[in-house]
């Protein structure tokens, strides 16, 4: 067996097109772990993370593998579970890596990357000028 073969890269080239889309809401969500309530990372008494907030164990995973938030599941006999007093899901820690949450907003808004990169995609796409496209956007007169 070769290196190559070993660790895969002999496939790093195998492809035959790449092709980069939009998410949709529904598709975000579905990847979603959660959503993200508060806008708080750390307790500044605990150092620990707050619930609901942008760092929130219960949604993007423990900081100590095979331990919850709360202590009550500590190890790996307990893999898997989720504590019923901090809903966290006993696992490794390394998901926190992987794992995404959502922010739900109360208006749709528009990507600033769409209506102000040179030349807009946005207004190309509606045939409107930047000016015009940015003052339906902000709600301007």
């Amino acid at each position: 067996m070769s290196v190559g073969e070993a660790t895969g890269y002999e496939r790093i080239n195998d492809y035959g097109s790449v092709k980069i889309g939009l998410a949709s809401p529904h598709d975000i969500r579905s990847w979603s772990f959660g959503e993200v309530k508060k806008p708080e990372t750390i307790n500044y008494r605990t150092y620990r993370p707050e619930r609901d907030g942008l760092f929130c164990e219960r949604i993007f995973g423990p900081e100590k593998d095979w331990e919850c938030a709360c202590g009550k599941y500590r190890g790996m006999k307990y893999k898997g579970m989720v504590c019923d007093r901090c809903g966290v899901k006993v696992t490794h820690s390394r998901v926190r890596r992987k794992r995404m949450g959502h922010i739900e907003l109360a208006a749709p808004v528009v990507h600033i990357w769409f209506f102000k990169s040179m030349p807009s995609r946005l207004g190309a796409l509606l045939n409107m000028k930047t000016t015009s496209l940015e003052k339906v956007i902000y709600f301007q007169d």
